[in-house]
Order: structure tokens, then sequence, then C-alpha cells
């Protein structure tokens, strides 16, 4: 019985953990806002300071036409899923060393999450 009870705790548990981390894109948007100064987000869109992010889920990173990245960027062989955006939303230097990404980053995890699902919805 003690083992049932432990085992609904833990359902229970993830299922808190995986809501949490679910991002709410209304709200991305107007973290985004922050991420304007350098970046745009309009589909068919220019760069900006740093490149536009319409359609970023899914892209390798350091390929978008014309745009000038640094080597540690182009080498790392990234893919921007929803997980490797958060985590660089969180600190893109500290993801990839040299990035010429400034930003210091985004310390609150449900606008890191937030702001991941605001660009995923934007295909």
């Amino acid at each position: 019985m003690l083992r049932k009870i432990f085992a609904v705790l833990a359902l229970l548990a993830g299922s808190t953990i995986a809501a949490n981390a679910a991002g709410d894109a209304k709200a991305g948007e107007a973290v985004f806002k922050r991420c304007a100064v350098c970046h745009t987000a309009d589909k068919g869109g220019g760069d900006a300071l740093g490149p536009n992010l319409f359609g970023v889920v899914g892209r390798k990173a350091a390929t978008r036409p014309g745009f000038a990245y640094s080597a540690p960027l182009q080498k790392s062989g990234l893919t921007w899923t929803e997980a490797n955006l958060t985590k660089w939303t969180a600190g893109p230097a500290r993801m990839v060393p040299g990035t010429k990404m400034a930003f210091a980053g985004i310390s609150s995890k449900k606008q890191q999450a937030d702001v991941t699902a605001y660009l995923a919805s934007l295909k």
C-alpha cells in the first residue's frame, strides 16, 4: 500500500514539474521585448544587431543566411530545440563560451519558459 502511495505522489510531482516547464507564449511575448532591443521576430523580416528569431525553433544554430555569427556558435553543433533555447536564455555565454551575444541571461525559470514558448509559436 505504501508503495502505491509513493507511486501516486511521484506521478503527481512529475506532472507538476512538467506543467511548470511549459511556458506561456502570451507572457513570453512581453518578456521578448527585452530581446527586441537586439532581435526581430517578424516573418520575412531582416536582422538587427542580433538575427531575426522568427522560426528559430528547429533551426540549426548559426545558419541564418547573411548574419555574422561567432566561430564558437558556428562550431557548437546546436539545434534550437525548445530545451536548448530555454538553456540559452538562462545564460548564452555559459552555454557557448565565446558567443558574441553579450546578454547575461534571464534568471526567472518561468520567464525562460515563457519566452521559449513565444519563440516556438512563431511559425
